[in-house]
């Protein structure tokens, strides 16, 4: 390719004022390297969360040598990018003592920060600098958004065992020691603050409606951009396009539905409703409606966050301690109560996998979709580390010993993939740096409780 042949990275379809993001393209250069050199595409850091533990036979492979060819139950939704995967048994979680009495604040506060609270207080927050915000400071300069955190529950869970602030319930990113970052929880404003229009100069769009027209103005000036590129670009931009559109479209038939399921309650059936009624109050997407949708176009979001490099650096918190209830697998009963199962109460347990697998399922919803977007000389997944994982073990004893973590994708080449480590050494806090530094993010001191890097994890050239 002809140095000048390349178009900036930074290009962007606008109209009125708003301007879409492009996924690479042959004929672009990333923004942080020279024009004319090879295309090398960034790494991303994503990190999913699922709290209470797992059902351990379900989740750990039973030989490490058949791990592709025949995964766990909760892992099967993975195997097209299987080879794409690493699992590791034997990571230990952050000792909670002296907060035995608060395992379900600490398995999701110390999540990505590795280490316990400071001396607890009901008025305050003081734990540390989570993983992906000593990223996102890394590399956030690079991109229009440092870093973005998603949840599928709004994050107002209260409670203060052990005199545990509850914001410890709440939150797994973390700014500052006494900062944690808010996560959204509507689709709509996700979809706006990545590609919405912005109210004032140097501001991100956060809450208005999107403008359907405006998006129409804006992505009708491809055609212009579009005849000046190759076939191969010409078709992946048209794929990009249409996942925008399927975004858009999903999010508004949920919009759609939870409108007319709040007139319905309210005794206002659709057929009545007049053109001048005020339209209903803001809705929030309850727990009982088709949650794997909801999580899909979170999922969905983030990936077009990634493919359009917005951003990279995530979080999504996929439901919080002691929180929600699964009716789309059959029945009402709240997650948490059925990870008291005592090792012995079959039904519970039985219920308890399904939710596991559930969320691995939205977690592969992803990756898969990664796996099979093109870019550079490989996938978008290809040059991605997402990390699913809980902060509990086993939600029955609230064990930390064994803590489970999937990790898909190969970190632009950084980590070696496809394999099952049955006798992993380390702790957590080990995990994160090790993962920060295969993203090529620079440590001044190790994350929370690390001691070290885990070298099995990582590629060696």
């Amino acid at each position: 390719m002809r140095k000048n042949a390349l178009i900036d990275r930074r290009t962007c379809l606008r109209g009125v004022g708003a301007s879409l993001a492009l996924p690479l393209l042959e004929t672009m250069g990333w923004a942080d390297e020279g024009k004319g050199k090879p295309i090398k595409p960034p790494v991303r850091l994503g990190f999913m969360y699922m709290p209470h533990g797992v059902i351990m036979d379900q989740f750990w492979p039973a030989n490490p040598e058949s791990f592709l060819a025949s995964p766990p139950p909760a892992l099967e939704s993975l195997r097209p990018a299987l080879s794409q995967c690493l699992l590791m048994k034997g990571i230990s979680g952050v000792p909670i003592s002296p907060f035995n009495g608060a395992p379900h604040a600490l398995e999701l506060s110390t999540w990505l920060t590795a280490i316990l609270p400071d001396a607890p207080t009901r008025n305050r927050i003081n734990i540390a600098i989570s993983a992906d915000q000593i990223a996102a400071n890394y590399v956030g300069s690079l991109t229009s958004l440092p870093s973005l955190e998603l949840t599928t529950m709004p994050q107002t869970h209260k409670e203060n065992q052990e005199g545990l602030h509850e914001g410890y319930y709440n939150h797994c990113s973390y700014r500052s020691p006494t900062q944690p970052v808010p996560a959204e929880t509507n689709p709509r404003n996700v979809l706006n603050r990545l590609f919405g229009k912005p109210d004032k100069p140097g501001e991100t769009a956060q809450a208005a409606p999107l403008d359907r027209q405006m998006l129409d103005l804006v992505i009708g000036g491809a055609r212009d951009l579009r005849r000046k590129l190759p076939q191969n670009d010409q078709h992946k931009l048209d794929e990009y396009l249409d996942s925008v559109r399927a975004v858009e479209r999903r999010i508004a038939a949920i919009e759609y539905r939870q409108k007319e399921a709040a007139l319905e309650k309210a005794g206002v059936s659709a057929s009545k409703r007049n053109a001048s009624d005020s339209p209903p109050i803001e809705i929030k997407i309850p727990e009982g409606d088709k949650r794997s949708e909801y999580m899909q176009v979170m999922c969905d979001l983030n990936v077009l966050a990634f493919q359009t490099d917005t951003t990279r650096v995530s979080t999504y918190i996929g439901s919080l301690p002691n929180g929600v209830s699964y009716p789309e697998l059959g029945f009402n009963d709240q997650h948490h109560s059925q990870t008291h199962h005592g090792n012995k109460d079959t039904e519970k347990i039985r219920k308890v996998a399904a939710i596991t697998k559930f969320n691995i399922d939205q977690f592969a919803y992803m990756v898969n979709k990664m796996h099979g977007l093109r870019e550079g000389d490989g996938t978008l997944l290809d040059n991605c580390i997402m990390m699913w994982g809980s902060g509990l073990e086993d939600g029955s004893d609230h064990s930390r010993k064994n803590l489970p973590f999937i990790v898909a994708g190969r970190g632009g080449g950084s980590i070696n993939t496809g394999r099952f480590l049955p006798d992993t050494q380390g702790n957590q806090g080990d995990l994160l740096t090790t993962l920060l530094s295969c993203a090529g993010v620079p440590l001044d001191r190790p994350i929370g409780i690390a001691t070290k890097e885990i070298s099995e994890i990582k590629a060696h050239s």
